[in-house]
């Protein structure tokens, strides 16, 4: 799909808005000229201005100016949000892609335009790196919105459609997520600490393995199980050290971690 002619706002540049600002430019599917980036606080945008984004605090001018529209505020900033941009939002022209967790796309439709596209997207911050796992979905029964929303996010990681009732558990499995695995990374860096290494010694030691399991993972599709099994020896020192971790509830703390997740992100809108 070509969007060499297409123009994007990040409506809410925050943490994750940048992110998929800098992943899109990292992609090159959209000019950096042709990204739009919209803040209150404008000035803190002024690193993306040097690099060629347009930025504004002013959502109205950008809406009117952007083809494709991606809502990245946090939730209880939607509604005001979407009250103040409607009267410019035009269904023939825009295609609203939201990444507000909570928000279902029912909610934000009453407040539109009739007929305009909606999609929601789920990344994670791993789009500054074009990384994400960005789980997608809509009520559209045009295939166009989804279909858009996937090709610009195909660019910038993996993408898995889903149905809208999953988007809460995407949200904990996926854009919570990242932040599990760091933590299991700070962790075992930390134990690479106690037992003879420096922290940047122990931190990139720890950060190559987990990058090599994930990557062991995606480019063989077994199991974790199964990998684990070869690793694992009778009476060895990586059973051992997994028993211990199980005995100190590792799995049930990340599963329980990521049930009290999406129990939260139900509640954010």
């Amino acid at each position: 799909m070509d969007f060499s002619k297409k123009s994007a706002a990040v409506l809410g540049a925050g943490n994750i808005g940048c992110s998929i600002a800098n992943g899109l430019n990292a992609s090159g599917i959209f000019k950096t000229e042709n990204i739009y980036l919209t803040r209150r606080r404008v000035e803190q945008l002024n690193g993306y201005k040097e690099k060629g984004f347009q930025v504004s605090s002013d959502n109205i001018e950008t809406v009117n100016k952007a083809d494709i529209l991606i809502v990245c505020v946090e939730p209880h900033q939607l509604d005001g949000l979407l009250a103040e941009i409607a009267p410019a939002v035009n269904p023939e022209k825009h295609i609203l892609i939201s990444v507000v967790s909570g928000a279902r796309i029912a909610d934000i439709i009453e407040k539109m335009p009739k007929n305009l596209p909606v999609t929601r997207a789920m990344p994670n911050t791993a789009i500054a790196i074009r990384e994400s796992m960005t789980c997608i979905c809509s009520e559209s029964t045009d295939p166009k919105s989804i279909e858009v929303t996937k090709a610009i996010f195909d660019t910038v990681g993996e993408t898995q459609v889903i149905r809208e009732e999953q988007m809460t558990s995407a949200t904990a499995l996926c854009a919570c997520g990242i932040a599990f695995f760091l933590r299991a990374i700070r962790a075992a860096s930390q134990g690479g600490i106690e037992i003879g290494f420096n922290s940047q010694e122990s931190l990139a030691m720890a950060t190559q393995t987990a990058k090599g399991a994930a990557s062991l993972l995606a480019a063989m599709h077994n199991h974790p199980e199964y990998e684990i099994d070869r690793v694992t020896t009778p009476k060895g020192c990586t059973i051992s050290g997994l028993n211990q971790m199980e005995h100190g509830g590792f799995s049930s703390a990340m599963i329980k971690g990521i049930l009290t997740s999406a129990e939260k992100a139900e509640k954010l809108y």
